[in-house]
């Protein structure tokens, strides 16, 4: 297998960098290098979600590991030493171990984007939310490794990160975030309940308020202080609402609705799957975007009153999981050009 290097400052001093560069063959002609991507933990939602969305693109060769040898370190560890690019759908620590497998390589060693929430708020690894910040979709490029956002995360980050980097939330603000996702994004166990007979119509769930997201969101939004979340499942197979209810007056110089629309639809206008909105709607329905890596943000307000309400809506399977993985692929890779 040809791999080719590309120096980058990041932590790794170097990465395998094969798209969008060539090699040269026996008679000097300049070949394409295809990259191989191995899927650590294809058979759950996410990691079934991602092959089906990577499976239609020439551009990358995909791995595959009989189901008798899911388990067989040396043999997933043979997948990764022909991979340019590894993508972990696994729990964080099979996810810790699958790094260190990776790792042992050595200089074989793949790249790697990890889908749990083993490494999402350490230093080491690139947050996998492109739209996060002004250049960060090209430390993905560079990167070595990246962790892949959460779904309830991103949401929440896509709402709360812009605010904050312009001063209209102060870290320190006490938050709540309230959530619904579809019962998709509870795994075999959530989704066999749901699709039983006289499976619950809704359920709330984390009560003892230390849901694993609330690290991330609270780092990676810029956050001093960590939010409440609520979350919750409804009876619907995939889709997802994040909501965060703000009182005007409370915030740093008092802004209006209307500032802080401004703020997201500025930050996110070179960002082509996220809408920003203010429309005055009645209802929001969680499964308008499924099937999609597009993300919606609105801001809802009763100015007489000083409240706000922001709400993020994405498909909890889509920009909340493989498609994030997907647009994360193709960054790392180089086929987003």
């Amino acid at each position: 297998m040809v791999r080719l290097r590309l120096a980058v400052a990041s932590s790794s001093a170097s990465v395998d960098r094969p798209v969008g560069t060539h090699s040269s063959g026996a008679d000097g002609i300049q070949e394409s290098v295809v990259p191989t991507i191995f899927i650590d933990g294809e058979a759950g939602t996410t990691g079934l979600g991602i092959r089906q969305r990577l499976t239609g693109l020439s551009s990358v060769r995909l791995l595959s590991i009989p189901d008798a040898d899911r388990k067989n370190p040396a043999e997933r560890q043979k997948r990764m030493a022909d991979a340019d690019l590894i993508i972990l759908c696994l729990p964080d620590a099979a996810s810790r171990e699958a790094v260190a497998l990776a790792a042992a390589l050595g200089p074989d060693a793949p790249r790697v984007l990890d889908a749990s929430t083993a490494y999402r708020i350490d230093p080491d690894w690139v947050f996998g939310f492109p739209e996060l910040t002004a250049g960060q979709a090209d430390k993905i490029r560079a990167a070595s490794h990246v962790s892949n956002p959460g779904c309830y995360s991103t949401g929440a980050i896509a709402l709360l990160r812009p605010l904050v980097e312009a001063g209209k939330i102060a870290p320190h603000t006490p938050l709540t975030i309230n959530a619904i996702s579809g019962y998709s994004g509870g795994g075999k166990s959530m989704i066999e309940a749901h699709e039983a007979e006289g499976g619950p119509a809704f359920e709330l769930y984390a009560l003892g308020l230390a849901h694993k997201h609330v690290p991330e969101i609270e780092i990676q939004a810029g956050l001093s202080r960590p939010p409440v979340f609520v979350p919750s499942v409804g009876h619907f197979r995939q889709g997802m609402l994040v909501s965060i209810p703000l009182h005007l007056d409370t915030l740093p110089r008092c802004p209006s609705a209307v500032e802080l629309t401004e703020v997201l639809a500025a930050h996110y206008a070179d960002a082509p799957e996220i809408a920003v909105s203010s429309e005055p709607l009645g209802t929001l329905q969680p499964e308008a975007l499924n099937d999609t890596n597009r993300l919606s943000l609105h801001v809802f307000t009763n100015e007489a009153r000083r409240h706000a309400l922001l709400v993020a809506r994405l498909d909890n399977l889509g920009k909340g999981a493989s498609g994030a993985a997907v647009q994360n692929v193709r960054l790392m890779l180089g086929l987003d050009g």
